[in-house]
This record gives structure tokens, sequence and C-alpha cells, in this order.
């Protein structure tokens, strides 16, 4: 297919139906005007990427300048006929040069080390040159011709006339045809010989391609060699090293990853400057040296869209080639990439939850209750008094339970010299399990201590058996849980995911506006961010925040009542800074990833900054990195994960069980001493004597061990004959007969 080369919308439209079509291989024998023409339009419809490839025809196309296209991975082929560095045509361009001095400003004096392009002098181009060649095999032929005295007095040729305009025939035509193939010579365009068929031999055609530092050569074309055309090879190195240009990088101010220099420490330039983002840059030189300088954006604008379709912050800049580079935590979305190019990730995050830090909760007097709830606790009371009850109950009507024990019974015995009360043995039936025994033996063995009775009757082995199976299970349960309650310090969340976010309606929450995580909510179709996007953009007053620092200071002060959305580099990076009363609650929201922007036309330097963070992250030096900003730079103490923390046990958190023992004592002692009042104040009424005496008495019995009282004999009035001799007879072989009857001591 063939077009011609028109206006500059003509142009434009005859590129465009290029692109459409798939046609990106384009054939262009254009002249020098027409070739800015055709790169212009083909810059403006996007058409200078890596799937394109003109051939220009134009021999001086080495005069056009590439710079807008060098880094975008455009192929371009040319051709150069001249040696611009061969001391012949350097001559011929001096007196060029020297010419236009004279005739544009009447210069008879011409300074060549000054710069011709500047003084508006135009260049030297291949036509020139070439007709310079021509004019110079003519003269050259001419003499010798005329050296060779083959040239005849020009009248030979015959007179002109107005009726007869054309020229005779001379009988040397074929003279100079032959001559001029005898010709030899070095010119401006290089070596001029001519082959037997009167066309130019032995000269060199240049390839030019274009490199991110320029139109190179990058091969030759030879018309008598064989192969005629010679491709160079490859330059494996660098091509960052090599070029000619420094970049312009653009960022912003961020916590970690852009930051000013202590005041003391700031050199100029690139040096005011560090962080994340400054780490990264001075890796990636390392492995891939180049120049750049950095501009830092006063706004905390990344780049969004606008409603009428342009864009701002960072990503504005490289669209309007005001910057090169954008290295900050730009985040990688499917807008920005339709308008900027991006290298591989050099850091994954996802959207997540800040929220105040809540107080830590203060242990409990009784928090060694806590591993089992409140029902379990009224379940194991309840089961203990009913298995006692059950326990007394099977004693009572389980006849192996009952055991038989000697009583004594008083009688009457006459005698002559008076009566006495006399003991004689009777069988009585016992049981060890009453009501207190049974309570007692059910508390032994919740308390995995045993008691000093055991069930005699199968069905109260049952009992007990069930009971204590009952009480492993619970005991067992109750101890692995208390060491987990006792040495680990809870922290009660009041969200733990967006939708207890949803869910309270007393706290509020917000996002940082103009940025991805906008841009995630807005255009998201999952019913629950919806729902969060409709709040968020409807509340007043708005919680949509101008930058992540003023949303961080927000969590700060709201007292719980506001949670901000934000990217979780920056969330884990505020929860490392004092006061240290933030924290990151749930999972992540989203998946996504920050990477280096470059302007569209810079693929080959994409290429470049995405090897090397492939490198870096290979090596291990994007982790070292995040880690020396993020937690080595922290200024809170390290803590883990979760939100529970082992810790020493303190009084604090088993001082319940110490009041649960003084408190046992002085019941303990209360009742010993009520019951030593009571029994005392008995014992001195039955006995007749003083409370005074007796519990004076009893004091001195219980701290000496002695028998402080005398215990008197309660006897009837009986003859003390009949009681000597009573005392004498066989029932004195019981006395534990004599001591429980009625005359007993």
């Amino acid at each position: 297919m063939v077009r011609r080369v028109g206006s500059e919308v003509e142009t434009r439209r005859l590129l465009k139906s290029f692109r459409d079509s798939g046609r990106h291989r384009i054939i262009f024998d254009t002249s020098a005007n027409d070739t800015v023409l055709v790169l212009k339009q083909a810059n403006v419809l996007g058409m200078i990427t890596s799937s394109f490839h003109y051939i220009f025809l134009d021999l001086d196309l080495a005069d056009v300048n590439m710079d807008n296209f060098l880094f975008g991975g455009l192929n371009v082929t040319g051709f150069q006929l001249v040696n611009k560095t061969d001391p012949y045509y350097k001559n011929l361009e001096l007196m060029w040069y020297k010419r236009q001095a004279y005739l544009r400003q009447g210069n008879t004096t011409f300074d060549p080390s000054q710069d011709n392009s500047a003084m508006g002098y135009p260049k030297l181009k291949t036509m020139s040159a070439l007709t310079y060649d021509v004019t110079r095999v003519f003269w050259e032929t001419i003499s010798m011709l005329k050296k060779n005295k083959r040239l005849p007095i020009l009248t030979v040729r015959g007179a002109r006339s107005c009726s007869n305009p054309g020229f005779k025939k001379i009988p040397q035509d074929k003279d100079v045809l032959e001559y001029i193939k005898m010709l030899s010579l070095k010119s401006a365009t290089g070596n001029i010989e001519f082959d037997e068929n009167g066309e130019r031999a032995n000269y060199t055609l240049r390839v030019l391609g274009l490199k991110p530092s320029g139109l190179q050569e990058v091969g030759t074309w030879l018309p008598n060699a064989n192969p005629r055309l010679t491709i160079k090879g490859e330059d494996k190195q660098n091509f960052l090293q090599d070029i000619n240009k420094t970049f312009i990088i653009t960022s912003l101010f961020e916590r970690p990853f852009m930051m000013l220099k202590n005041e003391k420490d700031r050199t100029p330039g690139n040096g005011m400057y560090e962080g994340y983002c400054m780490d990264l840059l001075k890796a990636i030189n390392d492995h891939h040296p180049f120049r750049f300088v950095i501009r830092v954006r006063n706004d905390s604008a990344y780049g969004s869209a606008n409603e009428n379709g342009t864009w701002d912050g960072m990503v504005s800049e490289l669209i309007n080639k005001e910057a090169d580079i954008a290295v900050a935590p730009l985040t990688i979305n499917s807008e920005r990439e339709r308008v900027i190019d991006f290298t591989k990730p050099y850091m994954s995050l996802g959207v997540s939850i800040m929220i105040k830090k809540p107080q830590n909760t203060r242990p409990s007097v009784f928090s060694f209750m806590h591993p089992l709830s409140y029902e379990i606790w009224l379940s194991i009371i309840f089961a203990y008094l009913g298995v006692s009850v059950v326990l007394f109950l099977v004693s009572r009507f389980s006849p192996d339970e009952w055991y038989t024990v000697e009583q004594g019974t008083l009688s009457s015995a006459p005698s002559t010299e008076g009566e006495i009360d006399r003991v004689e043995p009777r069988d009585k039936k016992a049981n060890n399990f009453g009501i207190q025994n049974s309570l007692w033996f059910s508390m032994g063995a919740l308390m995995q201590q045993g008691c000093e009775v055991s069930p005699r009757c199968l069905s109260g082995r049952i009992v007990g058996g069930v009971w204590w199976f009952f009480t492993l299970i619970i005991i067992s349960s109750y101890t692995a849980n208390l060491a987990a309650f006792l040495t680990v310090e809870r922290m009660s969340t009041p969200i733990n995911s967006a939708e207890d976010l949803v869910k309270r309606k007393d706290i509020s929450y917000g996002i940082q506006g103009g940025g991805a995580t906008e841009v995630f909510f807005s255009s998201s179709k999952i019913p629950l961010y919806m729902t969060m996007w409709k709040s968020m953009s409807s509340a007043q007053p708005s919680p949509i925040t101008n930058s992540s620092a003023q949303g961080i200071e927000r969590v700060r002060h709201a007292n719980g009542k506001y949670a901000f959305l934000l990217e979780s580099t920056m969330n884990e990076y505020s929860n490392q800074q004092k006061p240290c009363d933030t924290m990151k609650v749930g999972s992540n929201l989203d998946s996504k990833s920050y990477g280096i922007g470059v302007a569209r036309d810079l693929t080959l330097l994409r290429d470049e900054l995405t090897l090397a963070i492939l490198q870096l992250g290979e090596d291990g030096v994007l982790d070292n990195l995040k880690k020396k900003w993020w937690y080595d730079k922290g200024e809170c103490e390290p803590q883990s994960e979760s939100m529970d923390q082992a810790s020493a046990l303190s009084l604090s958190n088993v001082a319940g069980i110490f009041y649960i023992l003084v408190v046992g004592m002085g019941v303990a002692m209360g009742v010993a001493l009520t019951e030593f009042y009571w029994r005392t104040r008995a014992q001195s009424n039955k006995e007749k004597i003083s409370l005074s005496n007796a519990l004076k008495a009893k004091i001195r019995m219980s701290v000496t061990g002695e028998k402080g009282m005398p215990t008197y004999p309660i006897m009837r009035q009986v003859n003390p004959m009949a009681c000597e001799k009573a005392l004498l007879s066989k029932d004195r072989e019981s006395p534990s007969a004599i001591r429980r009857g009625q005359t007993s001591v």
C-alpha cells in the first residue's frame, strides 16, 4: 500500500488508519520536514512503542531531533551517505557555514568554535553534498579531457539560435563517459567511483537505528561486498550508562518513603532527602547507574482522573512530560496503566483498617475464674450439690452402707443397801455418709484431694466413680485454660473486620481522597464495599481526609470513634511510631502493589528499572529495606501479630485466690471461736461452774495440752456402799458402759 504524506491532518488520519488496521511496519520516503511531521503525529497517536517499526529513506534523518522517542522502544531505521567525521566533509561543512555567515550577516570573519545551529545557520544537507560531488565529478572529467587534448574548441559544436535551441553532438561524448568511469576520488559523500555501467560503486551507506542514546550506526551497506548488508553486534551493556541525559524524578513527602533529612545532614540536590524510596533509587543505581534529579511535590496528590479526562498529581507530570519517573508509594491500577507505564512491583500491600489501640484489659480479682464461663461454674455447683444428695440417699437406702456400733443402756440393779443404774450393752446401726460426709466426699473429689471415708455399697461407688470422671475432665480443662488466661494479656478490640465496622453505628470510618483507596471503594462491585463507600461519601462531616497523616491524627484524637482505611504499609509504619496508640485490625480488604511510574515513551527505561527491581528482590534487598524503615527505625516496642502477649504473672492476676485463702482462714477461725465458746458455755452450765472459769480452763488446756478443768460426776442419790459394790462387780469389765451411763464421770 502506497500513500502520500500531505498536511498535518491528513498525515494524522493516514497514520491512524495504519494503526487501526494493524500495519505497524511502514516505509517513509520523505524529506527532512516531512520526517518531523510524521514523527510528531505518530507521537500524538501513541505510535511510538516497540510494536512499531519505521524505515525512513530520508538521508538527513540523523539531523532530526529524536529526544522524545529514545526510551519508548520505537524501532526506527534510517540511512546516512555522508561520514560527518571525515576530514574532507568537515572542511566542506566549514566552507558552508562561512558562506552562510557572509550571506546572512555579512561576516567576513567566521569563528568555527561557535554553535552554528544557535546562530540560525541551516545545516549542510546530503543533497547539497551530492550537488557538490556532481559538480566536482564534472570538473575532474573536463580537466582530464583537456589534459589529454580530447576537448575540442567549443565553437566546433556550432552556434545556438533561437529557432534551434538544441546542441549538436560532439564526437567526444563517448569519451566523457569513459573518462567518468576512470575517476576515483574522495569527496563530500565519500569515495567516488563508477562501474562499467556508469553506476556509482565502492561507496558506503551507513544503516542507522534508534537507540536510547540517539540514532546510532548499526550496520553498513556496501554495493560491491558479499553480503552487501552487515549488521553490528548488539551491545549488551547497560544503555543508561552511555546516555547523556539526566532523568527527572517526581515524588512526594510520605513517611517513610520520602522525608527531609535533619537540617545538619542535608546537602544540596538529592542529598536533602532520605527514606525508603531514596534507598531504593540508590540500590537501583548501583545495578544500573544513571543520572537523576528529584523534584518533590508540595501536595499529596498521587494522581487521579478528573471528570474532563485530565489527570492531576504525579501521573499528570508523567503524561505532560514534566517528569520522566515517579518514585513514591504509587499504586498500580488499571486506570493509571492506561496513561503511564509501571515497572514490576517493589512492594505488595492492601487496604487495611486502623483504629485507636484499646487499653489493655486489667485483670480482675477473680481472673482465675475466667477459664470457665459463669454458666459452667453454676452447673458445677449444682452438680456438686446434686451428687452429694444422691450419694446421701443411696447410702441411706443401701444395706451395705450400714454397720453395727456397740451401744450401752442404763438399768436399775436392786440392792439392800440402795440401788444404782447399771450399763447394759445393746447393738446400734450407723452410716458414715450423712449429709456432711457426703458433701465432704464430693468436695474432696472435686479438689483432687480424696477423703477419709469411701462408699461401701455398689450404688455409692457408681456415684463416686462417675463423679471422679466428671471432675477429671473439668479439672483438666480448667487447668489447660487457666495457664493461657493467667499468662496472656488480652486487649478487647471493638472491631475486627470490615463487617464489624459497618455494623457499629457509633464508629465512623473514612479514607484519603484522591488516591487508589478511593478508586477501590468507588469502583467496587462488592455489596459490602459499596455500602461503605455510600456511607463515607454521604456522611457529614465528611470522614474523607486530604492526606493519610490527617486521617491518622483523627484516629488518635477520636477516642475510638473513628477508623481510618489506608494501605497496609502506611498502617504498619504508623503503628510503630510514637505515641504508639494505633493498631491494625483484621486482614487486608484487597491486594495491590506499589510500582515505579514511567512516562509512556520511556519503555526501554522501564525495562531496565524492572530488571533492577527483580534483581533486588532476588537478593533480599527489598525485604531489608522494609525492615530497616518500618521496624528497625520504629519507636514502639515490637509486638506479636496477634493481640495477645505472653507475660509474667503479676499479683493482680492471682489476687482472688489469696482473698479466698484469707477469707477461708478467717471463717475457719470464726467458726472455731464460736464452737469453742458455745461448747465451753454448754459445759459450764452442765457442770455448774462459772463461764469465766470454764473459759480459762479450756484456754489453758488448748495452749498446754493438759486437762485444765476438772470433771465433776453427776450422781443420783444412792447408797455409797452399793456404789462401791457395783464398782467391784463384774460390770467393772465394761468401763465404757459405765462412762456412757448416767452414773459415769
